[in-house]
């Protein structure tokens, strides 16, 4: 059955514009089989699954199901030929106003030929069908909107297993998911692997990836960067080439901290995972490098008290520190530059100065008002400081470049002393240039604070940090001191070859 191919994809291309989000890819998905998908963010994976599940159509290149041409058009185009999608928001797949018999009989109810009259004894008789077929295990009569993300996920999939399909893609399944509901779903995947469906999985979860797949391919910048299938799978080999550096030594001269600052004990972020300890000083710059999806941004939005942990004990220069939300945060001297810069970074309708204070408006302020001449004074030296292309401070944002936006985003976070400073991929979206920029000034300006980077690409952790820790299933499993860096210990952290925790790092 692992023979046969499903689905075949030849020379596929895209551009949005002058950006070339995918570049000739070719791909075959084979019947009975799961073939796992593994980029990093902007590696064209979302276009693809866009052009397969109709809602883009390529620019060039063939796509083939079975023996015959595919080309959808729409999503349900795609869907009636048998190409079934279940995309990461769960949301999209439910309709959590209905109970899950009429959920997975949907798109039937609005197919062709089902008649005038709504027949509840008929809509009940076929969900039970299906749910005995994917062995759902879920009461019939609840309302989505009532169940677990879990049982939302398996009425998703169940609901698309309706249309029969011969190919299924599994859009980041698990991103939501706790080490058991996980299994649950893989379980369930197992029964379509066994039912002959192709499945095009897409995870950057080392466990689910050991635990499913049967070949895996790497995309990079548009193009695969790799195709995996001896066994056994070369599951470093594949996170190499996603990533796509040549990973060799960089010209940072590593520095040690001269205090400490923030040190966790036994803390744990997330439901199932290993408690981990580790401790950041003054004038260091720490990285935190691992797979989309491991952990790093939960444990970024745990220092920064939007999330509590769930176990373990944090202190901030000597003393207990528990911020219940980020104003504890801040107040306590702990500032978080966010990786969504559209939505919690900055405000497109503000000036450059006015994004820069935004934080800190009463210490620009005296008796409740405004001191704009400080604002724009403290925003201009950012402004050469950075390196930012504008004509003034007075600039509204929207006008300036993405990486001129994001030296803002991260100079609003350098305009007043902080004990820890917290980036979430602050790199993401700027040139080589901006990033130099950025990189400079976090450790130019680093010796009265501890700061700490989560960062998905190991070059850019190997061009910027002192220290390196990896992240896997939300713990930290390694450290490296950032000189001699033994690469391939390195790699195979990243890849969750090690899942113990690393002890007190």
């Amino acid at each position: 059955m692992g023979d046969e191919v499903v689905f075949r994809i030849s020379g596929l291309t895209k551009a949005f514009g002058p950006n070339a989000v995918l570049r000739g890819v070719g791909l075959g998905l084979h019947a009975g089989e799961v073939t796992v998908l593994m980029g990093a963010n902007g590696a064209g994976k979302s276009t693809l699954v866009k052009i397969m599940s109709g809602v883009h159509q390529a620019d060039r290149g063939v796509m083939m199901l079975g023996d015959r041409p595919f080309s959808p058009t729409t999503p349900a185009e795609a869907m009636r030929a048998g190409v079934v999608t279940v995309h990461q928001n769960i949301n999209d797949g439910v309709v959590g106003t209905l109970d899950v018999a009429t959920n997975l009989v949907l798109d039937r109810l609005s197919g062709a030929g089902r008649g005038l009259f709504f027949n509840p004894r008929r809509i009940r008789r076929e969900a039970r069908e299906v749910a005995e077929r994917m062995g759902l295990g879920i009461e019939l009569g609840a309302e989505v909107t009532d169940l677990s993300l879990a049982d939302r996920q398996m009425v998703a999939i169940a609901r698309a297993m309706a249309h029969e399909p011969q190919v299924m893609i599994l859009d980041e399944p698990t991103s939501s998911l706790s080490s058991n509901e996980a299994e649950r779903l893989f379980a369930l995947i197992d029964r379509l692997r066994a039912r002959g469906v192709a499945i095009l999985y897409i995870s950057h979860r080392m466990s689910d990836i050991r635990r499913l797949a049967d070949r895996i391919v790497s995309l990079r910048d548009g193009a695969i960067a790799g195709r995996f299938e001896e066994k056994p799978l070369d599951y470093e080999g594949a996170v190499n080439a996603m990533l796509g550096q040549n990973l060799g030594r960089h010209s940072i001269d590593a520095r040690d901290a001269h205090r400490p600052v923030l040190s966790v004990s036994d803390l744990c972020i997330a439901p199932g995972a290993s408690p981990f300890s580790m401790e950041l000083g003054a004038g260091e710059v720490v990285a935190v490098t691992g797979l989309v999806g491991v952990g790093k941004t939960r444990l970024a939005e745990t220092l920064f008290g939007i999330h509590p942990p769930l176990a373990g004990a944090m202190r901030l220069d000597g003393r207990p520190y528990a911020p219940k939300t980020p104003t504890d945060a801040i107040g306590e001297g702990v500032f978080l530059v966010a990786k969504d810069r559209a939505s919690t970074g900055i405000v497109p309708d503000f000036n450059i100065y006015e994004n820069m204070s935004l934080p800190f408006l009463p210490r620009f302020s005296r008796l409740s008002v405004a001191n704009r001449r400080g604002e724009r004074q403290t925003a201009r030296a950012q402004i050469s400081d950075l390196k930012i292309v504008c004509r003034s401070e007075r600039d509204d944002l929207a006008t300036l470049s993405g990486g001129n936006q994001q030296k803002v985003t991260v100079a609003r976070w350098l305009t007043q002393p902080s004990r820890l400073l917290i980036l979430d991929e602050p790199f993401q979206g700027v040139d080589i240039a901006a990033r130099h920029d950025i990189a400079a000034k976090l450790r130019d300006s680093a010796r009265e604070r501890a700061t700490l980077l989560f960062l998905t690409e190991l070059d850019e952790a190997l061009e910027t940090a002192d220290r390196i820790l990896v992240m896997s299933e939300n713990s930290i499993v390694g450290e490296h001191r950032n000189a001699e860096v033994d690469m391939d210990r390195l790699l195979a952290e990243v890849a969750g070859r090690q899942h113990q925790p690393a002890g007190s790092v």
